[in-house]
Order: C-alpha cells, then sequence, then structure tokens
C-alpha cells in the first residue's frame, strides 16, 4: 500500500527534478561526490548558479553537502524517490487501462465494420 506523501514535499521533488541541469547534477553525484567547483565546471557554469541548483536540490532532501574549509562537497541524499516513483506509477496504471479500454473499443468498433461489409456483399 502506498503511503499519503505530503504536497509539499511532491511539489519540491518535482520542481527539483523540473530542470535538465538538476538531473544532470543527481547523475553525476550518481558517480561520485563532487564539489560545488567541480559540478559548476563540468556543467560550464557559475559557482553562484550552481549553488542555487544544489540548494533546491538540497531543500528537495536529494542531495547532501558538507563544508571541509573552503570546499563544499556534494553528495546523493539520502531519499531515493521510491514515494515520487509510487505516485508516478498510480497514475501509469491509470492510463494504461484507459489506453486498454480504448484498444477494447477500437476492437469493437472494427468487429462492426467487418460484419456490416460482409452483410452488404451478399
Amino acid at each position: 500500500m502506498v503511503q499519503y506523501i505530503p504536497a509539499a514535499r511532491l511539489d519540491a521533488s518535482f520542481a527539483a527534478l523540473s530542470d535538465v541541469t538538476r538531473r544532470g547534477v543527481l547523475e553525476q553525484l550518481g558517480r561520485a561526490d563532487a564539489s560545488i567547483t567541480e559540478l559548476a565546471g563540468k556543467f560550464r557554469m557559475t559557482l553562484t548558479g550552481m549553488k542555487k541548483h544544489v540548494s533546491v536540490l538540497e531543500q528537495a532532501g536529494l542531495v547532501t553537502t558538507e563544508k571541509v574549509g573552503r570546499v563544499r562537497t556534494c553528495r546523493l541524499g539520502a531519499r531515493h524517490l521510491e514515494e515520487e516513483a509510487a505516485w508516478i506509477e498510480r497514475y501509469r496504471e491509470l492510463w494504461a487501462a484507459r489506453f486498454d479500454a480504448l484498444d477494447e473499443v477500437v476492437l469493437e468498433l472494427k468487429e462492426k465494420e467487418r460484419g456490416h461489409g460482409r452483410q452488404k456483399k451478399k
């Protein structure tokens, strides 16, 4: 059974994932931890711009940062998006059921069309 997820949490997750750079940061951090400077270089943006992206990911719980001296290191957060995936899956199932029902209607219409075509030929 899927547990209730507060709307604010879903909003934060989907807002964080809505940006191509932030998705890229998550992919990069999935391979290895990186400093904000390294991420900014990889994505060809300013440190300020990357800090903003990391902040959005951090607020959503998708990234954690740790400052040691002058270096802020980023790593994947503890959240694994299971709740968001379950939310998406519910809608995928809903749409799959609707498309299955549409397929049945189309098949019925084709059968009726074939039946009427045969009767006219006789």
